[in-house]
């Protein structure tokens, strides 16, 4: 390794401590490079705790690529739904077609592949194929960055360019016939050692030729210069229920973001939201933008009036059996305010209670933003509403949050 004494030694060092200490994850217990597929493009901004019940439900559903190119898009976003940065899915499913049955197996025809960069391809063809392609994420580059003790920006392409050719280095300086597992260590050591804040050096397999610890430096490392300031964006919503239904709009097929998901109203769309009690709020973060979600609930009553017209990029406000919502893609943020309002009493029918579980809490909220490129869900249920206002009977104040969280 450069900038690392005697680094055959230091690479065999990291590759016990891995055999040893690694994660128990699925993906790490299969060859199959479909597998190994749909867990890199799950990993990709998301923390692998977040990550394990959807790819094991999304297997579930999708257990071969043959199987994934067979069904619609509309079925691969239902079960993505939660996970965030829909885009993944979108590519997973364009993929499966391209494929036609036969998963590529060099790193160029991998990389080809709608949605996979350096880093997937990398990891694919080194993890699935054992071929000696270095992957650079951001757990590697911090670790790269202590080991050499490197204050360079790691936002600039030429510090990115000189990590990779870093980490190459390093894993042609290993066992060559391990390059998947060399890889696997080198970002499960900053996963779960060689952490942003508070790194493990006590218990890290490298500590001896880390230069950054020698230096008194490594939680000052990586540098990272260009940083995007936040932005606070107060919404609400409503959870709004009648005879087992709840009330739901779909976004349009040519809607900028989240193009074709479903979304509770808010009181803009609905004025009769603002007479329902507030229940609780959740924190929500997309990017760089962090929301505060009022939840707001109640039920209505039919008076013959419609509601109100739907926003630009929305179709009208449609009341959605509470049965049907597992198989509908539904945004993060409608996702986290049924919950909270189905967690505080309200609107307990037989269905909530059941669709509570399925819907919302049947998968661990990834919670890393539904980051969205232009596509299309079509779905034809439900009725339109027209109602007037019944407040909820038992509301009770709660909240919950997610953040955007780093991959792996």
């Amino acid at each position: 390794m450069t900038g690392v004494k005697q680094p055959r030694s230091a690479a065999a060092k990291l590759l016990r401590w891995y055999s040893a200490q690694h994660r128990d994850l699925p993906w790490r217990r299969t060859g199959d490079p479909y597998r190994i597929w749909v867990s890199e493009i799950m990993l990709q901004q998301t923390r692998a705790e977040a990550v394990v019940p959807y790819y094991q439900g999304f297997l579930e559903r999708f257990p071969s690529a043959e199987a994934l190119a067979a069904s619609s898009v509309e079925e691969v976003l239902a079960s993505w739904s939660g996970l965030g940065y829909y885009s993944r899915a979108r590519n997973l499913h364009k993929a499966a077609r391209l494929m036609a049955g036969v998963f590529p197996s060099s790193y160029p025809a991998i990389r080809e592949l709608p949605g996979v960069g350096d880093y997937t391809a990398a990891a694919i063809a080194s993890i699935a194929f054992g071929l000696p392609y270095a992957v650079l994420d951001g757990n590697v580059m911090r670790v790269i960055a202590r080991l050499t003790n490197d204050p360079a920006d790691i936002g600039a392409g030429r510090t990115r360019t000189r990590f990779r050719e870093l980490a190459q280095h390093y894993l042609d300086g290993a066992d060559g016939r391990r390059a998947g597992e060399f890889n696997q260590a080198m970002m499960e050591l900053g996963a779960t050692v060689c952490l942003p804040r508070a790194p493990r050096c006590g218990v890290c397999p490298l500590a001896g030729v880390c230069q950054a610890r020698r230096a008194g430096r490594a939680e000052q490392l990586p540098v990272k210069l260009r940083k995007t300031q936040p932005v606070k964006i107060d919404m609400a919503v409503g959870v709004v229920e009648r005879r087992g239904r709840v009330l739901l709009w779909q976004r349009t097929a040519d809607s900028r973001r989240l193009a074709g998901f479903w979304e509770l109203p808010s009181p803009e769309q609905l004025p009769e939201l603002y007479a329902m009690p507030e229940i609780g709020a959740f924190s929500h973060t997309i990017t760089h933008h962090r929301y505060r979600v009022t939840v707001r609930a109640g039920s209505l009553e039919g008076t013959g009036r419609a509601a109100s017209a739907p926003p630009a990029g929305a179709r009208p406000l449609r009341w959605i059996p509470i049965g049907t919502l597992a198989s509908l893609p539904l945004s993060t943020t409608a996702r986290k305010a049924l919950r909270l309002a189905w967690s505080n009493g309200v609107g307990r029918s037989a269905d909530a209670a059941r669709m509570s579980a399925r819907a919302t809490s049947g998968h661990q909220m990834a919670l890393c933003g539904d980051a969205e490129a232009s596509s299309s869900v079509h779905a034809s249920v439900g009725s339109t509403p027209s109602f007037t206002v019944t407040r909820s009977s038992r509301p009770r104040r709660a909240s919950s949050s997610g953040r955007l969280s780093p991959g792996r």
